[in-house]
């Protein structure tokens, strides 16, 4: 599906806006363009929510193509990427009902790396002159971590993974969610103080 960046297509390089004016007009080659673009971000995002890979990459599958479907109904009152992000949440959030049902869940090991539009983005440096026994309560701090973050409802991890790892703006999040700036601020206050309030205890055991 993917083509190089030197093929026929005069548009690949144009922006978001222009790429949505040619799907409009029946480009399907235009709106392949915008999945090469975003789709490393939508996958990092149903990642981060799901914590399934397999998961995610059908979660991307099917905003895309909801995305595809309901192009012509996009107004441009938001970017591209708050509204194709928008359509990602909501699949993730239909597809965590399901995971939730099954045996047990399981985040995204805090261990995993971070996909940014400048590559990948390490939770610790490969270093081999940290001791062993240094690395190895790292580890154990961070698998803490991840407990918490675990832990938190979904309405309060999308607004953390929106901002604190996808980096996002306030305004941004009001618009991909479709909550209130207030709504958006005190959930992303008390996710922050439930992971504050939970690492002290969960770190207290090391």
């Amino acid at each position: 599906m993917s083509k190089k960046k030197d093929d026929t297509r005069p548009f690949a390089e144009g922006n978001d806006e222009h790429l949505v004016f040619l799907c409009r007009k029946g480009n399907v080659d235009a709106f392949e363009v915008l999945v090469e673009r975003h789709q490393k971000k939508m996958l990092n995002i149903a990642y981060r929510m799901t914590g399934d890979y397999e998961e995610a990459c059908e979660i991307v599958q099917e905003a895309f193509l909801s995305a595809y479907k309901a192009i012509k109904k996009f107004r441009g009152e938001a970017t591209f990427t708050t509204w194709l992000t928008s359509i990602t949440i909501n699949h993730a959030k239909n597809r965590l009902k399901q995971i939730k049902m099954r045996s047990h869940y399981e985040g995204p090991s805090i261990d995993d790396p971070i996909q940014t539009e400048t590559g990948l983005l390490t939770h610790e440096p490969p270093s081999l002159e940290t001791p062993v026994t240094e690395r190895l309560e790292q580890k154990e701090i961070q698998a803490k971590v991840q407990e918490c973050v675990n832990s938190l409802d979904n309405e309060y991890r999308e607004v953390l993974i929106l901002r604190d790892i996808q980096g996002f703006s306030y305004d941004e999040i009001r618009d991909i969610l479709k909550i209130p700036d207030g709504t958006v601020k005190s959930r992303l206050f008390r996710a922050r103080e439930a992971i504050k309030t939970c690492l002290t205890k969960v770190l207290g055991d090391l």
